[in-house]
């Protein structure tokens, strides 16, 4: 193979012929041309030689596969508890359904299973007892102050007086009222909190949430309507005792209401609603304590009474930490018309257990309660709760 290449050019100058002789060295030029083909191969080549990643060329270790189902499997029970905690713009609404939920599987637990009377205070102090106490295991066990920071100790202190106040105003009226009295009495504390809260907190109360807590209020009215009637007409007592005995229950609800807000502001200002039930068992303990040895006659429960007061007061904890998460993350005047669901329920399971008669008037006020339970739901939370969040 030859190693020069030449070429000639003839051009014309004039009368004179000018002949170029041009040689290449063809070595050199089929030398470039193989580094040039080299580089342009070389990108490939070193692409190629990166190991390929596919399910036969990944080792796994024999133990991943077991941890991988283990995580499959309790992982969609954990975001669903942190959505509903704080995952979703709902948050607030779903924590208080579901306390109002738990107070009625207590109602459903309570009437299932019959123990024997234990008195209205020994009952109050057994729960604030183990609401103190899981509240302190909660606090201790996620790293927060026992006490709640030092901004937030007035509120909590003064949620803890009308705590146990309006719990024990609600203690003395169901003790001297017919039971449908005091229910309803009882149920007034939603739209207490709802007006306290436009007083003390400045929450803005629209039309539509004064429309919900009405619309409930008389689905209220209406289931009891026949019990009212029919209480009232064989009740034996005084009509200068029973006026003071409804005053105390307005008493119970208006500090009910105060309660609410204080919770709000509390859970708000510690950014833990749990300090609140220890703050509120700290002091209820003691007193329920007080006023069952001064008020009632103690009763010594027997095993099943305490297995059932243990379940019964962890459920009640329970409940109350939800209602706390509740009121923190969600305008008092549409959350709290959503506790209006546990009358519903009871009375659906009544109806549905043949225990109640399913009255017209327990019919229309379960639907009244839950329409404007899904009417709140529907509308969703407060936009200005949302921009404060």
């Amino acid at each position: 193979m030859c190693e020069t290449m030449s070429s000639s050019t003839e051009t014309s100058n004039g009368d004179q012929a000018v002949v170029e002789l041009i040689v290449c060295d063809a070595s050199r030029s089929s030398a470039d041309a193989e580094v040039t083909a080299s580089e342009e191969i070389t990108p490939l080549l070193i692409q190629s030689e990166k190991p390929k990643i596919n399910i036969f060329s990944v080792s796994y270790s024999r133990r991943k596969p077991r941890e991988q189902v283990i995580e499959t499997e309790t992982l969609p029970l954990t975001r669903f508890l942190l959505w509903m905690w704080n995952g979703s713009r709902y948050s607030g609404l779903i924590c208080m359904a579901l306390s109002s939920t738990i107070y009625f599987i207590m109602e459903l637990i309570s009437d299932i299973f019959t123990v024997q009377s234990i008195p209205l205070f020994e009952t109050a102090f057994t729960r604030c007892t183990i609401i103190m106490i899981l509240s302190y295991l909660w606090l201790r066990r996620s790293g927060q102050p026992i006490f709640g920071p030092t901004n937030a100790r007035n509120l909590l202190i003064s949620r803890a007086l009308t705590g146990y106040l309006s719990l024990f105003s609600f203690v003395f009226c169901i003790q001297r009222l017919p039971l449908s009295q005091a229910v309803v009495l009882n149920f007034t504390t939603p739209v207490m909190a709802s007006i306290m809260a436009r007083i003390v907190l400045r929450e803005n109360l629209k039309i539509s949430d004064i429309g919900g807590l009405a619309c409930s209020f008389f689905g209220v009215l209406f289931i009891f309507q026949h019990m009212f009637t029919t209480q009232a007409s064989n009740s034996n007592v005084r009509e200068s005792h029973h006026i003071y005995a409804i005053l105390v229950g307005l008493i119970s609800s208006i500090t009910g209401g105060i309660n609410f807000c204080l919770i709000k502001a509390g859970a708000k200002a510690s950014d833990q609603p749990v300090v609140t039930l220890f703050s509120f068992g700290v002091l209820a303990s003691p007193a329920a304590a007080i006023c069952a040895f001064v008020f009632e006659k103690l009763v010594l429960p027997s095993l099943y009474s305490i297995l059932l007061m243990l379940v019964l007061g962890v459920l009640a904890f329970l409940a109350e930490v939800f209602l706390a998460r509740g009121l923190q993350l969600e305008k008092t005047s549409k959350v709290v018309n959503v506790q209006y669901i546990e009358v519903a329920l009871t009375q659906l399971w009544g109806i549905g257990s043949l225990k109640i008669a399913p009255l017209f008037g327990r019919l229309l006020g379960c639907f009244l309660i839950s329409l404007s339970v899904c009417y709140t739901m529907f509308i969703g939370p407060d936009k200005e709760m949302n921009d404060m969040a």
